[in-house]
Parts: structure tokens; C-alpha cells; sequence
């Protein structure tokens, strides 16, 4: 291809592009690096490359991003403290709370125990008096609000063991809820001791009385409102053999062996020469009236003929 060269004749366009690359050998780098020696050379400050200048830029950015970067953590660590700071008065106020808790319980257990010596002490001045006293300890006992101990029998329910096919590192299985012990799986076992004479019951030493109830909150067991955990102790205070006899006698105690036998749950029972059960909490006083206004018993009617 050829074209026209204005006073002159054709003149070839491969000619022009090597007369151009032969015109233009040097690298823009090399000649911008001899225009800064001749500067140099002439006493004449050099230009700052332009590359200098983005370094700059890049450190002044990395500085902010420092200094952004220290007061985040300063911030942070701030609201960390504080909430430690919160946490640990929390924790003391709820401590002192529980330790005044603790000695108003102590103060009341002491008074009440002076209050019932003084009433002991005062029925049984008189034949009266001692035949009420007697009566009273009966229902005292009947309400679980004496401590109780003496030989009986102890019953244990527990939660199924982890499966044979569970991963014991990762986990992973989930534990089937009809191998857990529920509120319906020890009021069998209560209801049955019961029925067999027992004298007194209490589950993980919460003394179980005629108003306790027995009950499944969300994962826990709650026995008169407070919370028990597995295993779960069911202690029976009564005549070992007669209980023992009637308790693998009992509905309930078949019931129970097939649900324990059904969902692997852990059911044993064992005869104890002493079992120690605490008092339960006293019943509250609904109605009340003075011993004047009881109306007095009617007369006996008179026998006939006499």
C-alpha cells in the first residue's frame, strides 16, 4: 500500500512507521531519567516523580486508618470494662441479697423453734393440753412440717444413658425426650408409696406434703415450684418390708417398669436402715378464729329410761 507525499512522488507507509521507530528509540522512562540528570547536572532541582507522591498517599491513608482503628478499640474495650464493671455489681448485690436472704431464714427457723417449745411446754402442763399436743404432732406430721427420719426405702429415677450409636466426641445425636424422667414418671412413684404406707416422702430433699405438687416447667422438674435435677432420689420413710412388698405390688410400679423398660429409663429401689428427711415448708394460715367463738359441742342426748 502506498500513498501520496505532497511535492513529491508515493512514498511507502512501512517506510514511514520505520523511520518514526528509528526516530523514537528511547523509552519515555529513560528520557524523563536524562532530562532529571541534566537538571541535576545544572544546579536545577529534578521534578518529583509522581510515584513518590502516591506513596505519601498511601502512608497518610494507612495512618488514618490507625488512628480510626485505635480509638474503635479504645471504644470497645471501654464498653467491655464497663459491662464487667456492671456484671460484677450485679453479682455482688445479688451475694449480699442471698446471704440477707439466708439469715432471715435462720432467724425464722430459731423463732419458730422458740415458738414451738414455748407451746410444747405450755400444753403439757395439763392432761388437756398433752392431748392436744399429741394431736397436734400427729397433723404436724401428716402436714411435713417436722423432720422425719428412720428406716424406709429409696427409690431412683434417672434420665436414659446416651445411646450405643451416639458420637461421644462430636455430639451430634440428639437426645430422644422420651428417655427423660418427667413429672408424670415420679408421681407414679409417689403415689405408690404412698398407697404403701409410707410415713413420709421427699424428692432430693424437697419433703413432699398433702399440697405439694409435682410438675414439668420447659426441661426441669419442679417440686413444690422448686426446680430438681436428675437422678431424682425418692426417699420413703415407713416399715421397709411392707413397703417394699406393696410398692412392687402397685399399678404404678408396673406402669413404671414398662415405661422404664420401653425408653431405657434408670429405675432402682433399695431398703435403708436410716433416711433423713428435712422439714417442707409450712402451710399458709387462710382463716383463723378464737377458741371463744368455737361453738361448744352439743349435749349428749340422755339415754332412754334413765
Amino acid at each position: 500500500m502506498t500513498t501520496l507525499q505532497r511535492g513529491g512522488g508515493p512514498r511507502s507507509l512501512g517506510a514511514s512507521l520505520l523511520d518514526q521507530v528509528l526516530a523514537e528509540t528511547l523509552d519515555p522512562a529513560y528520557a524523563q531519567a536524562a532530562r532529571a540528570r541534566e537538571a541535576r547536572a545544572a544546579g536545577e532541582e529534578a521534578p518529583r516523580p509522581r510515584r513518590r507522591r502516591g506513596q505519601v498517599a498511601v502512608a497518610a491513608v494507612m495512618a488514618v486508618a490507625g488512628v480510626l482503628a485505635a480509638v474503635t478499640y479504645d471504644q470497645a474495650a471501654a464498653g467491655a470494662q464497663g459491662r464487667e464493671e456492671v456484671r460484677m455489681a450485679l453479682v455482688a448485690e445479688i451475694e449480699g441479697e442471698s446471704a440477707t436472704t439466708d439469715r432471715l431464714a435462720a432467724d425464722l427457723e430459731a423463732l419458730r423453734g422458740q415458738v414451738t417449745a414455748a407451746r410444747d411446754d405450755a400444753l403439757a402442763a395439763t392432761a388437756v393440753g398433752q392431748r392436744a399436743l399429741d394431736r397436734l404432732a400427729g397433723a404436724e406430721l401428716a402436714a411435713a412440717v417436722v423432720p422425719v427420719s428412720g428406716p424406709g426405702l429409696l427409690v431412683t429415677l434417672a434420665d436414659a444413658g446416651p445411646d450405643a450409636d451416639a458420637d461421644p466426641v462430636g455430639g451430634s445425636a440428639e437426645v430422644d425426650p422420651r428417655g427423660q424422667v418427667r413429672d408424670g414418671d415420679l408421681q407414679l412413684v409417689v403415689n405408690a408409696l404412698w398407697a404403701s404406707g409410707a410415713e413420709a416422702v421427699s424428692i432430693n430433699g424437697q419433703r413432699l406434703g398433702p399440697t405439694t405438687a409435682i410438675r414439668f416447667a420447659g426441661e426441669a422438674v419442679l417440686v413444690d415450684f422448686r426446680p430438681v435435677t436428675n437422678p431424682y432420689l425418692v426417699s420413703a420413710v415407713g416399715d421397709p418390708g411392707t413397703l417394699r412388698g406393696r410398692f412392687l405390688a402397685s399399678p404404678e410400679v408396673n406402669a413404671l417398669a414398662v415405661i422404664s423398660d420401653t425408653y431405657g429409663l434408670r429405675f432402682e429401689f433399695a431398703q435403708e436402715d436410716e433416711l433423713s428427711l428435712p422439714a417442707g415448708s409450712p402451710p399458709k394460715l387462710r382463716s383463723a378464729v378464737p377458741v371463744s367463738a368455737v361453738p361448744p359441742p352439743p349435749a349428749p342426748e340422755p339415754a332412754p329410761g334413765g
